[in-house]
């Protein structure tokens, strides 16, 4: 049975991306990509306070300390929310200037990993790294060409993961200790003529929420047998992630895009670049935070 998203904040963002849940402060951490944006919606105010960072942000985590974490254009960086402070910890690509982060989450150790991708989408010029919880990096994955969603299993055996082009969420074995990942295999295939896979979030069941580009929906899906179990359908064909908050973790919040489409597309989605949010049924899960005050 599908279902409909309800625009919540009609920001007209370019490229909104990677949002996250702060459940002790219920708030909802997002960014814009291109204009250099951390967003932090707050429900209850209404507000969505908005943080230049001074280069591109591909995605924001939240750190145990309070501080957030963010991968931006040149590197993975710290935030500090009082003084709006970026301090940079590690470029693992300087030696790519043309390359940029993209999506990424924290793992259920505490390790926060990021993909990179060509900032003119050329190529398969991207990477997946590991920020360790000690400020090392580590690449995972090379050959990438727009790394994006990344999610862990319940048992935190198996990791999904999303190159946009290929079309598939793929898993690897997942090892928690080690944070070492193998025998990648694809799981789902998104079908022709609904968009590309993007951003995604797990839920409560273990099941798979995935964003798709060009497809004005979110699908939910089964990772076992690789079975479409629902759809959110989203006035706005560039859908870019997706992420479960509210008190209690059943609301559904939806990010989208206006980046690439002309006057005509836009005439017919005036409300592309907004913030969504859909009651889909099902609970999410607390997002693990990135492991900097053990």
């Amino acid at each position: 049975m599908s279902k409909e998203a309800e625009l919540i904040l009609d920001t007209k963002v370019d490229l909104g991306e990677g949002p996250i849940w702060d459940v002790e402060n219920q708030l909802l951490y997002w960014v814009n990509i291109m204009e250099s944006e951390v967003l932090i919606y707050n429900p209850q105010t209404e507000q969505n306070r908005v943080i230049d960072v001074g280069q591109y942000v591909g995605t924001v985590v939240k750190g145990r300390s309070g501080l957030l974490y963010l991968a931006l254009h040149h590197g993975f960086a710290s935030l500090d929310l009082a003084t709006e402070e970026v301090t940079l910890i590690t470029d693992p690509e300087a030696d790519l200037p043309t390359n940029r982060f993209n999506d990424g989450k924290c793992d259920p150790a505490g390790r926060f990993w990021a993909g990179t991708m060509s900032v003119a989408e050329a190529g398969k010029t991207g990477s997946l790294y590991i920020l360790d919880t000690d400020g090392s990096c580590r690449k995972m994955v090379s050959d990438i060409a727009i790394s994006n969603g990344i999610v862990w299993s319940l048992d935190a055996k198996t990791m999904y993961y999303i190159d946009t082009p290929t079309g598939t969420v793929d898993a690897f074995d997942y090892d928690l200790a080690s944070g070492n990942i193998g025998n990648r295999r694809s799981v789902i295939t998104i079908p022709e003529g609904q968009g590309f896979p993007d951003g995604m979030t797990g839920d409560a069941e273990g099941m798979l929420w995935v964003a798709h580009w060009g497809g004005h929906r979110i699908t939910r899906w089964n990772p076992v047998n690789g079975e479409l179990l629902d759809t959110v359908h989203v006035p706005a064909a560039q859908v870019t992630a997706c992420a479960f908050g509210g008190p209690n973790l059943d609301e559904l919040y939806i990010t989208c895009a206006r980046r690439g489409l002309d006057a005509t597309a836009l005439a017919g989605q005036p409300l592309a670049g907004g913030l969504f949010k859909v009651s889909p049924g099902v609970k999410g899960l607390p997002a693990f935070e990135y492991a900097d005050a053990n």
